[in-house]
C-alpha cells in the first residue's frame, strides 16, 4: 500500500572517516555523576540507573545553529559520552557481552528544559517535556571502537566550554555506572539492537544557555561537538 504521505528520512550520525549511523532510538542516562547528583540537591548513594528516552529526530550534527526551545526560559546544556549501539543484545550479564554491541563512541550533549524539569520533578510527572524535544540531542562524528576506544576509556576527560569558558572538566572514570554495565542494565529492560544511541549522563557544572551562546565538548581524541544557539 502506498503511504499517504513521504515517509521521514532516517536520522543519522556521520562515522568519522565516512559512512553513516542511522540511529534507531536514544537513550539517556541520569544520575550517573555523584558530583553532579549532589549539585542537583540528590543523594549520591549508588542504586540502580535511572533511564529516559527521546526521540531519534532530536539528533543534531555539530556544527548546527539551534534554535532557542520553545516553552521554556531555562535551556541548560549537559555534555556527555554518547555510545552507538553496532549488534543486537538482551538480557546481558558479562562485561564482555555488552562490549560485544559497541560500535563506538562519540562526544554528546543533552539539553534540557531545566525549568519543565523542576517542574516535572515537583509533581512527580514525566520528564518528557523537558528532555524529548526538539534539537535535544547535539553528537558529534562517531569514533569507530577500534580507533577511539583507548582514548575515551583510559584517563580521558569529558570537557565542555560555553563561549570558550570551561563549565564541565571531569573524568569519564567519575561514572557512577561504567559503559559495560549500563549497557547490561538497558538490555534487561530493552532488546538493544544496532543504530541504537546511549548518552551516558553528565558530570557537574551544568548551567543555562543563552541566545547566541556557543557550545563545545570534548572526550579525549574523539572528533569534538561544537553547536551554537541561534540569536
Amino acid at each position: 500500500m502506498d503511504y499517504e504521505f513521504e515517509p521521514p528520512a532516517t536520522p543519522a550520525v556521520p562515522v568519522h572517516g565516512g559512512s553513516k549511523f542511522p540511529v534507531r532510538r536514544i537513550f539517556c542516562v541520569g544520575k550517573n555523576y555523584a558530583d553532579h547528583i549532589r549539585e542537583m540537591g540528590g543523594d549520591a548513594k549508588k542504586s540502580s540507573p535511572v533511564f529516559f528516552t527521546k526521540p531519534a529526530d532530536a539528533i543534531v550534527m555539530t556544527g548546527a545553529s539551534i534554535p532557542y526551545p520553545q516553552g521554556t526560559d531555562d535551556l541548560h546544556y549537559e555534555g556527555e559520552l554518547v555510545v552507538a549501539i553496532g549488534n543486537s543484545g538482551r538480557d546481558l550479564t558479562e562485561r564482555h557481552e555488552a562490549g560485544a554491541l559497541i560500535f563506538g563512541t562519540a562526544c554528546g550533549c543533552d539539553l534540557t528544559r531545566r525549568d519543565l524539569q523542576a517542574a516535572a520533578k515537583k509533581a512527580g510527572a514525566p520528564w518528557d517535556a523537558s528532555k524529548a524535544f526538539d534539537h535535544s540531542a547535539p553528537v558529534a562524528p562517531i569514533g569507530r571502537w577500534q580507533d577511539f576506544s583507548p582514548d575515551a576509556f583510559d584517563g580521558a576527560r569529558l570537557v565542555t566550554k560555553v563561549n570558550d569558558e570551561i563549565r564541565q572538566d571531569a573524568p569519564l572514570s567519575a561514572m557512577i555506572w561504567t559503559v559495560p554495565e549500563i549497557i547490561c542494565a538497558l538490555s534487561a529492560l530493552f532488546e538493544l539492537r544496532a543504530g541504537d544511541l546511549i548518552y551516558t549522563g553528565t558530570p557537574a557544572g551544568v548551567g543555562p544557555l543563552n541566545r547566541g551562546d556557543r557550545v563545545e565538548v570534548e572526550i579525549g581524541t574523539l572528533p569534538a561537538l561544537e553547536f551554537s544557539i541561534a540569536e
